[in-house]
Parts: structure tokens; C-alpha cells; sequence
């Protein structure tokens, strides 16, 4: 199924996401597919992923154990992949710093004052209503409850976007539709079989297909956006801008994070109905089947 098409314009997509380069490996077809179909797409950012790992040996001073300049550099890499992708509308939580990236799980810096795993939700939940209320999205995307795969501030991010859409909601701003980032297990076997059997190209090894982050069976998956070859060039541009966190090897259709392991860079994206309005069969967009022309 391909997106795009009239039935997105006039929509309005809210994405919420944890550290810079999340959005493009995860959503950035879907983004592009949006813009290109007159959508109004905005992206909040949790933190500036100040405790990255760095791929360029020429920015490792930027490191949290060094400079500790990383969240600026990486605030910048954004704005790059936002302009690739034609995203215009794209914030930082509380504006920028106002909650440092917590690390891996289980870190010393998971515990710092103002890291965002230390939030208190309904705090940071409010000011993500804000925006609700302000943008008045049909549309939100997140992640499940798990974090798609742990990390204690993609796990923040759902608590605070699913409180703030219950905020927002009561406030008179409800969103139509929730949707969290979902991978079909079907789908990852081949792709991840084929990587097996193919070999990692140029990186150290592939990735074991249980580290894939919103893993799920099959029937999960409410809704597949299919990208055009401009959309996947456009999502493909979007996560080469973020090349402290990783490396694209785009004649394979590949990337790599900081594991230095293989991975599928998907041309199709993947989404659970999280809450509200179902999608019709043979859905091609995360609009379709809502009333775009509804009121503000």
C-alpha cells in the first residue's frame, strides 16, 4: 500500500519521541509521506540525547565524560533531518535542557535531578498538553508502554504522551487517533534472515532480531505506510543528518547505531491502534478513516 494521497491533507500528526534521531529511523516515511500531502506534522522531542554515543572520532570530545557538549550538536542534527523530511513545526519539551537524556537503563545517569526518567509526568505531561491544545493533532504516535525496547525515556515518553492526550482531552482537545511505532515479526524475520544471509556489508555484525525495538505478532499491526521512492530518499536523508548516532548504508537499504550491527532501514512503517478511532481496511495513512474537516 502506498501513502500520500488528498485524504491526508488538512490533517494534523503529532509525534512524540525521546532523543533526537528516534523520529527519522522510526517515522521518517510517514513524516514525509504527511508533508508531501499538505498534513501538518509536529515532532516534540523529549531530551537532547546528551548521553549518545559518538560514531564521528572527530566529535568525541562532545561526550557526556568529556565536553558534555553533545544535546547542542545533536539539536542541530535535527533541525538538518527535520529540513530533509520538510518538517517544519518541530519543538524540544519544555524548550531546550529542560530534561537531560537518562541513558541506557540502569546507569548512574538514569538518577541525575533533572534527567528525564526523573520527570514528574504529570508535570512534563502538562506542558505536552500545551501543545495538544495548541496543535489540536487527529493523530498521535508514540511508543507502547514498554518503550519499543526499554530505554527508561522512550518508556517516559509514553507515560507523559498518553497523560497529556488525557489532559488535553478533558481540556476540550481530544485526539482522534493513537497509534505507537510497531515492527511485524514476520516482516523482521525476512528482512534480518536476508541480512543474515547476506552478510553485514560494511559494518562489524547484524543485529539478532530480538533487539529490534516494537517487535510484535502480525496481527498487532493496524496499519502499514508504504513509502514512495522520494519518501524512503527523504527518510533516508533525515537519519544520514544524525551521524554522531548512526550510519547509513543506503545501497542496501541499511543502517547501523553505535552496536556497529546491521539493520534494516524500512521503507514501510508499522503502527498499533493504541486508542481511538479505528482504521478502515485497507488503510494506506495515518488519517485515514477520520473526519479531517472536523473542527479545531
Amino acid at each position: 500500500m502506498r501513502s500520500g494521497g488528498s485524504g491526508q491533507a488538512g490533517g494534523r500528526l503529532l509525534l512524540v519521541h525521546a532523543h533526537p534521531d528516534d523520529e527519522s529511523i522510526n517515522n521518517g516515511v510517514t513524516m514525509a509521506a504527511c508533508v508531501e500531502a499538505g498534513a501538518h506534522v509536529t515532532l516534540v522531542t523529549c531530551t537532547l540525547g546528551e548521553e549518545g554515543e559518538i560514531m564521528v572520532p572527530g566529535l568525541a570530545h562532545l561526550a557526556a565524560d568529556r565536553d558534555d557538549a553533545l544535546g547542542p550538536h545533536r539539536a542541530e542534527e535535527l533541525a538538518a533531518a527535520m529540513r530533509a523530511l520538510g518538517v517544519t513545526d518541530h519543538r524540544l519539551l519544555g524548550g531546550p535542557g529542560r530534561w537531560r537524556d537518562s541513558g541506557m537503563m540502569g546507569l548512574p545517569s538514569n538518577d541525575r535531578p533533572h534527567a528525564f526518567w526523573q520527570a514528574d509526568v504529570a508535570e512534563a505531561a502538562a506542558v505536552l498538553a500545551g501543545v495538544i491544545r495548541e496543535v489540536r493533532p487527529h493523530v498521535l504516535v508514540t511508543y507502547d508502554p514498554h518503550g519499543g525496547y526499554g530505554h527508561p525515556d522512550h518508556v517516559q515518553a509514553h507515560r507523559v504522551a498518553t497523560r497529556a492526550a488525557e489532559l488535553a482531552a478533558a481540556d476540550g482537545a481530544p485526539v482522534a487517533r493513537v497509534l505507537w511505532n510497531r515492527l511485524p515479526r514476520s516482516v523482521a524475520e525476512r528482512a534480518v534472515g536476508r541480512l543474515w544471509a547476506e552478510g553485514p556489508g560494511r559494518f562489524g555484525g547484524v543485529v539478532d532480531l530480538e533487539d529490534l525495538p516494537g517487535l510484535v505478532p502480525d496481527e498487532r499491526v493496524a496499519l502499514a505506510v508504504e513509502g514512495t521512492r522520494a519518501q524512503l530518499a527523504a527518510k533516508t536523508r533525515a537519519m544520514a543528518a544524525h551521524a554522531t548516532q548512526l550510519e547509513v548504508e543506503a545501497d542496501r537499504g541499511t543502517f547501523s547505531l553505535t552496536n556497529d550491527r546491521a539493520q534494516p532501514l524500512w521503507s514501510t512503517e508499522y503502527y498499533e491502534l493504541a486508542a481511538g478511532d479505528p482504521l478502515p481496511p485497507g488503510a494506506r495513512s495515518v488519517f485515514d478513516g477520520l473526519d479531517l474537516a472536523g473542527a479545531r
